[in-house]
């Protein structure tokens, strides 16, 4: 992806701190968006980068973003997400 094609998201934590993002890829899971986000500025000292998972749904004409409280709910699209990676590397 290049530079052009990278979307930014922008989202406030609980303490109204902003956090900008890049949108990795979208995912369904039964029927429910989730979005896979990258912190755009992520720690340099890091091989490996933070991968965020969060809600997606569409309101009017905008998109919102959700944390996924429910443990069970963030379990099953992490474990669909990482059946993609190990899919991807067969």
């Amino acid at each position: 992806m290049t530079e052009e094609e990278k979307q930014l998201i922008e989202t406030v934590d609980e303490n109204g701190n902003v956090i900008n993002f890049e949108l990795y890829d979208i995912v369904e899971v039964e029927g429910q968006e989730y979005a896979l986000l990258i912190p755009a500025e992520s720690d340099a000292e890091s091989d490996e980068e933070e991968l965020v998972l969060m809600k997606l749904y569409q309101e009017g004409e905008d998109y919102v973003f959700e944390s996924i409280d429910d443990d069970d709910e963030f379990n099953k699209v992490a474990e669909y997400v990482e059946s993609m990676d190990v899919e991807e590397e067969e």
